[in-house]
């Protein structure tokens, strides 16, 4: 919960007033060896998403940044060159993040690493909704097995919760694995998927408040 004090402002989770929401976000593509079929996998699982896109990667393949879009599915910005915050000046960061934008033209931010400087956090409000998470799956770590991944989501998820996956080639083996799984558990437990954008009241978004 501390973390989150760091990065005022941002949502880490959009609970629904009625029932139970779901969140389903895939970060770092899009990318030829991954992304199409996990287009294909929510189209057959009957659910939408967001994908936070690097914009390197939008430029290179656009044709498949539009068919996220055109499958109905909502797409945010993860910077240019999917860069680390910490590392990097205000103005090389803001600079990197508006460059994204000129592609990727979304109105809702993810950092690379979950990582921000709080006067980052409040130059990028200016122009941004930031959205973090309330359950990020690992799926991109090697050392970790699909069922410990799954573990994840099984132990933490809740109302609202926001779910981080990755359609990279470094998650790619966990993340076939485990995310059809988590689509069709998260069914049975009552949840409906919500697209970022989606909440019908977006007030009651948990947030942390930016200090004036």
């Amino acid at each position: 919960m501390w973390y989150r004090a760091l990065i005022p402002g941002a949502r880490w989770r959009i609970p629904a007033r009625q029932g139970k929401s779901i969140y389903l976000t895939f970060d770092d593509g899009p990318i030829p060896e991954v992304t199409p079929w996990v287009l294909d996998k929510l189209d057959e699982l009957g659910v939408k998403a967001t994908f936070f896109c690097v914009a390197d990667n939008v430029r290179r393949y656009p044709d498949l940044f539009q068919e996220i879009i055109d499958r109905g599915h909502q797409v945010g910005n993860h910077t240019y060159h999917h860069i680390q915050a910490l590392f990097m000046s205000n103005k090389k960061y803001l600079e990197d993040v508006m460059e994204a934008d000129k592609l990727i033209g979304s109105r809702y931010f993810r950092p690379p690493h979950g990582h921000l400087r709080l006067s980052q956090v409040r130059n990028l409000s200016n122009y941004f909704d930031i959205v973090m998470w309330d359950v990020v799956t690992r799926d991109y770590n090697a050392k970790l097995t699909p069922v410990e991944v799954f573990s994840y989501i099984e132990k933490y998820v809740r109302n609202g919760s926001i779910i981080v996956f990755h359609d990279s080639l470094k998650a790619e083996k966990n993340m076939r694995h485990v995310m059809p799984k988590a689509v069709e558990w998260l069914k049975s437990e009552g949840y409906r998927f919500l697209r970022i954008g989606d909440d019908v009241d977006p007030l009651s978004s948990f947030r942390w408040p930016i200090s004036k």
